[in-house]
């Protein structure tokens, strides 16, 4: 990586290190993970994006197609001569990135087989971490072993969804794995919240759906769990054809369309994170977990 123009200084500051997660696909993470990097960037934080999707949409946005022989994230996990710095890439002012490759489904077995296979990326990323306010963790849409290793990274999950019946279901299912990882791995996980994406606000079924995920969080306050502080997102990203049009032309929404209404959105979602981050506690260093090598 080239040295970063007006870089913070290494500190022991840590940036707030968001996983967008959803099992299953088509669900607009990609896009959220890459124009809430966006918004993040336009309003002067330091923003990391890291494809862990095998499928790389997320470069697209950045009109970014990986060479041959480039490294991508697949070599970050099974190389350990790769250092992190080697793949960031910049993209926009404020905003750089680390590509994927379609061969980065592979990893998944290869893993299986190395010690400490959970805490790979959080070792790997640890010496470039300090030179960024944001981190954004673009996850597979599956619960394995690339998903884990985002988790035990992770400060706080946001989970992009669509309002529909089917996915309150696999809501349920994603919290309980966050709460494995919680326990056994990363003990201060916590569960942002829902980002509500492609959303028609005028439908029936959506208001219902969006009803029941409020109540559903609402009844977890005080409970102890990752999620007890989680809410549906606030504003919805509305749906709108140029957030689908704007990576086949390498830009972000707010290259492609900066006035449109999911860039609005975006922006808005941005500034609803950030204004409850400084409520918060500035996030903890994720420890690694004992005999892992410190590096």
């Amino acid at each position: 990586m080239k040295p970063m123009k007006g870089a913070r200084a290494k500190n022991n500051a840590q940036p707030r290190v968001i996983a967008l997660l959803n099992q299953k696909g088509g669900v607009g993470k990609t896009t959220s993970t890459a124009n809430l990097g966006a918004a993040f960037a336009i309003a002067g934080l330091r923003t990391l994006v890291v494809d862990l999707d095998p499928q790389s949409n997320l470069s697209l946005h950045f009109g970014h197609e990986p060479e041959p022989d480039q490294p991508t994230v697949r070599d970050l996990f099974m190389n350990p001569e790769i250092a992190a710095s080697d793949l960031i890439r910049q993209a926009r002012e404020n905003l750089w990135f680390i590509p994927s490759d379609t061969e980065l489904a592979l990893v998944e077995g290869e893993l299986a087989l190395q010690s400490n296979m959970q805490h790979i990326l959080a070792e790997r990323l640890a010496a470039s971490m300090s030179a960024f306010d944001v981190i954004l963790l673009d996850c597979p849409p599956s619960l394995g072993v690339l998903t884990v290793n985002a988790l035990t990274v992770a400060h706080e999950v946001v989970v992009p969804t669509q309002a529909q019946y089917l996915a309150l279901r696999g809501l349920e299912k994603l919290l309980e794995t966050v709460l494995l990882v919680q326990r056994a791995l990363n003990e201060h996980l916590t569960v942002a919240g829902v980002l509500l994406c492609m959303h028609e606000s005028q439908s029936g079924h959506g208001k219902a759906v969006v009803a029941e995920m409020d109540a559903y969080f609402e009844k977890y306050r005080g409970s102890g769990l990752p999620w007890q502080h989680a809410r549906v997102l606030r504003p919805a990203v509305r749906r709108n054809i140029k957030l689908a049009e704007a990576p086949s032309f390498g830009q972000t929404i707010f290259d492609y369309a900066p006035t449109c209404a999911g860039a609005a959105d975006y922006r808005a979602l941005a500034d609803a994170i950030r204004s409850r981050w400084t409520a918060q506690q500035p996030p903890v260093q994720v420890a690694l977990s004992e005999g892992t090598a410190q590096s």
